[in-house]
């Protein structure tokens, strides 16, 4: 006897429900149309798509997906049996990260909202950016502290306390690797990244 995988008995259990004449699909109340569509082989919604592997983008596991495109649009994100991490198995989170690129509810403007203000404002990102760099630097500036006094010593810190890094979980080594330098290099102290730079 063949040992058949979970997606094989599922193409041939479809293609032997759909093989039942379209006579009796009828009086069941079936649309043939629907069934067809049903028991097209598994394979056909991916045919002459580029695949791309990649990596879940929502915790630090990196389990491995496999992202199928297509005329640049994407059309499917699944496990990547080859990873050594996940072997082909994604949690809900990974499984569901196909609607976080093509949910129409997704952000993809900045929002800023003025002191005072009640509502947000759709910004440009370069503008958004401009004022992340004027508050970081009005703040280091309020908050600097080149020297400190400990226990009757005056010692030299060169940090501030006002401000603080939170760094997400998907970070590559790379990017924590200049994240840290420039924080650091900004007399930061609070560093935090859950991977623990």
């Amino acid at each position: 006897m063949t040992q058949l995988s979970r997606r094989e008995f599922l193409t041939r259990a479809g293609m032997a429900a759909g093989s039942t004449s379209l006579g009796s699909l009828v009086a069941l109340g079936l649309d043939p149309e629907t069934v067809r569509a049903a028991t097209i082989p598994l394979g056909w919604k991916l045919e002459r798509t580029k695949v791309v592997p990649s990596v879940c983008p929502y915790c630090a596991v990196g389990c491995g997906q496999l992202v199928h495109v297509r005329d640049g649009q994407l059309i499917n994100i699944e496990g990547n049996p080859d990873s050594p991490i996940s072997r082909g198995n994604l949690c809900p989170k990974g499984s569901a990260s196909f609607q976080l690129t093509v949910n129409p509810n997704r952000q993809t403007r900045c929002l800023h909202r003025k002191a005072g203000a009640t509502q947000w404002e759709p910004i440009e990102l370069e503008h958004a950016m401009d004022l992340i760099a004027q508050r970081v630097k009005q703040t280091r500036d309020q908050t600097f502290q080149p020297t400190a006094t400990i226990e009757g010593r005056t010692v030299t810190v060169n940090h501030t306390l006002g401000i603080a890094s939170l760094g997400g979980a998907t970070l590559d080594n790379e990017w924590n690797y200049a994240q840290a330098k420039l924080w650091r290099g900004l007399g930061g102290v609070f560093i935090e990244n859950q991977a623990r730079i």
